[in-house]
């Protein structure tokens, strides 16, 4: 009895709650302010790319409606195909919060014509077994793209798999002794036969020809993570096998004109999920 008296003083003497505390009908609670925007970097341009880090709270990422992965830090990667269009819309939906919407402006970009002393496919060859033959190689580039590593190069600046002068650039209407043909999808790096070439970032060996493609010869694939990928074509010799995980600088192979070449170069090709990219836009050091 002398307890219960005792708490009932003591409540007594508490005071009272703020008046600030009690909200007008129809007025909503305050949510606290997340951070206002993302924190982005890279090339904003046909064929460019983006790293950035999401605002605090967010649970999914969007870009033009498509689902983006969020490493565990919150940063993330995207980039635009060279045929890409004037923008690009970033939408973070955020745990008690509105979603949050940034438009990014994709500068256009002029593309060369390059007319190539080459048949468009190996002139031995019928038309109906390279269709046949092509189908089978095609099949086995969409696998070994869609595979994913948990590597961490799309983190790095990258840097040149090879020194020397660059001949067919990326996006080129290109042009097969007459006949109209699909742009260039990658850079073209010229090579003495022989010449080692290098991992330009961390990654993970996903495709090592056996055998030389119709086209792209003796052919590497390295996923970077994030479903960004290298593939590097027409190479003397591989370095390595699938399933390897390479370093930065690390030995990938040799160059050579296995494939549809006219003579010895390394044509590296960068690609993130369906979007064709400029390697031109990923290298920080000089050339």
């Amino acid at each position: 009895m002398r307890l219960r008296r005792l708490l009932l003083a003591v409540c007594l003497l508490l005071p009272a709650p703020p008046a600030a505390l009690a909200l007008p009908s129809g007025v909503p609670q305050a949510i606290p302010a997340l951070p206002a925007d993302f924190v982005l970097t890279g090339q904003f341009t046909q064929g460019g790319w983006l790293r950035g880090t999401a605002p605090k709270g967010t649970t999914a990422l969007l870009l033009d409606g498509k689902p983006l992965a969020l490493a565990p830090d919150g940063s993330f990667f995207a980039a635009f195909d060279r045929d890409a269009g004037a923008s690009a819309e970033l939408v973070a939906q955020r745990t008690g919060a509105s979603d949050l919407r940034r438009v990014l402006a994709i500068a256009p970009r002029q593309w060369q014509i390059e007319r190539v002393n080459a048949p468009f496919h190996p002139p031995a060859m019928p038309d109906a077994d390279f269709a046949r033959i092509r189908k089978a190689e095609l099949a086995r580039i969409g696998a070994a793209r869609a595979l994913a590593s948990d590597s961490l190069g799309w983190q790095q600046n990258f840097a040149w798999p090879l020194k020397g002068a660059l001949r067919g650039r990326f996006g080129s209407q290109r042009i097969f002794r007459g006949t109209p043909a699909a742009y260039h999808p990658g850079l073209d790096i010229a090579g003495v036969q022989g010449a080692p070439y290098v991992a330009p970032a961390d990654g993970v060996v996903t495709l090592a020809a056996e055998a030389p493609f119709t086209l792209e010869g003796n052919l590497l694939i390295v996923d970077h993570g994030m479903g960004l990928t290298s593939a590097f074509l027409h190479s003397s010799r591989l370095a390595v096998k699938v399933g390897d995980h390479v370093k930065q600088g690390q030995l990938l192979g040799w160059v050579g004109m296995t494939g549809r070449a006219t003579g010895p170069h390394l044509h590296w090709a960068l690609k993130w999920r369906d979007a064709r990219l400029d390697p031109l836009l990923f290298v920080v050091s000089d050339h």
